[in-house]
């Protein structure tokens, strides 16, 4: 595999790590219903499963919970979750969802409202009017509330910037500290745009500019495309990461890469865990030490990447696509587990990998969501959509005849 310093050929075929499916297998291909169901309820099951353990390294989590994490468990501070960390006096565990699923909700609502592809300025038009005004069930504070009062500070940056700073939407998110919290509510993009990862990839990076800079808002897009592509018939985990290293620009693009690479000679999450974090880590600005980041951390960078996405896509490679070992394999990994599980999952679910349904049904019960109802709305937004773009481009190719005809 080319490292870094050889991956300018961002348009060129890319070399993939060869592995074999487990999906192959199944003679039926899901539909664009069943694709977008499994990617949005796998998404919410990886994130609330992710949630207690997360910030912790595998030793951590082993120690805590006398192995490994093979479900929904606790909290990690038990009844004092309130206070055991002043700075997020969150409820995670218990099958609690956290901010990954509140703000992918959100942004299925704005499909909801705008029925079209959406840019920076939907983003302030109706995503931060959502944040801020209508209070919902936020499970991670046991309340009614408003999704401003749980999401984290990288997402509170949306209102301050686009409701009380008047910036242009394209560019609001420069300035802000450059991490995955754009990249973790991406999926819906790729769903609305399925089987077309270059249209998704543009899409989430203007809809990200509200929000990221850098290789943050690069990781939007790459992980919306890389739903896009697993939502296409016949998509393996091979394909997804092909569609993204075609794409992929910099330093995210090499993570991917090696990352990827090393997950393919691996079959189980068990012995994958030290090696993919010792691939990704010199992409990686947040250090060792995940909540004590380093004086480089988080900053614009060519040469780095999140963490979180080239994980996920090593995580869907060494599980071959299977939903359950894919996102166990991100929830032991330790670290942003609840974004890195989040992701995988949703990328399990649209290659067509089932949810086990009791941990859906933990989830959907204790986070007192329905989270078949997102997926049944935006499979309707996505075909709409699509017959739009069909009128569209007709419209151009009746345009532009004409023009070609004429030389």
């Amino acid at each position: 595999m080319k490292r870094h310093s050889d991956t300018t050929r961002t348009h060129d075929t890319p070399k993939t790590p060869k592995t074999p499916n487990a999906l192959n297998e199944r003679e039926e291909s899901p539909a664009l219903d069943e694709r977008i169901t499994r990617a949005l309820v796998g998404a919410a099951v990886g994130d609330a499963l992710g949630g207690p353990v997360e910030g912790y390294s595998p030793e951590q989590i082993t120690e805590r919970h006398g192995g490994r994490v093979h479900g929904v468990v606790g909290p990690w501070n038990g009844d004092n979750w309130r206070t055991a960390r002043p700075i997020a006096p969150y409820h995670k565990g218990d099958g609690h969802v956290t901010d990954d699923t509140l703000m992918t909700h959100a942004l299925v609502r704005v499909y909801a409202t705008v029925r079209d592809h959406l840019d920076a300025y939907a983003v302030a038009e109706h995503l931060v009017p959502d944040l801020m005004t209508t209070p919902r069930w936020i499970p991670e504070l046991q309340a009614e509330a408003l999704p401003l009062q749980r999401i984290f500070l990288a997402e509170k940056w949306l209102v301050a910037r686009l409701h009380y700073g008047h910036v242009d939407p394209r560019e609001a998110g420069v300035g802000n500290i450059v991490n995955c919290g754009a990249a973790m509510y991406m999926a819906p993009v790729g769903l609305v745009n399925a089987a077309n990862p270059r249209g998704a990839y543009a899409e989430a990076l203007d809809v990200a500019g509200a929000h990221q800079s850098s290789y943050g808002r690069e990781a939007a897009g790459v992980f919306a495309a890389a739903v896009a592509a697993a939502c296409a018939p016949g998509a393996t985990p091979d394909s997804v990461v092909a569609a993204c290293l075609s794409l992929a620009k910099d330093g995210t693009r090499a993570a991917i890469e090696t990352v990827c690479e090393v997950a393919s000679r691996y079959t189980d999450f068990e012995s994958a865990l030290t090696p993919l974090r010792k691939a990704v880590t010199p992409y990686d600005t947040v250090g060792p030490d995940y909540r004590s980041p380093s004086l480089g951390a988080r900053r614009p960078s060519r040469l780095h990447a999140i963490e979180e996405l080239p994980v996920a896509l090593g995580m869907l490679v060494m599980a071959r696509g299977d939903y359950r070992h894919a996102v166990l394999g991100s929830v032991n990994y330790g670290r942003d587990c609840d974004s890195i599980a989040t992701m995988s999952g949703a990328l399990a679910g649209a290659l067509g990998s089932e949810v086990p349904s009791d941990w859906a049904k933990q989830v959907a019960e204790a986070s007192r969501l329905d989270l078949h109802a997102p997926a049944t709305v935006l499979a309707e937004v996505a075909r709409e959509v699509f017959e739009r773009d069909v009128r569209r481009r007709r419209a151009h190719e009746e345009a532009f005849a004409p023009l070609a005809a004429g030389r």
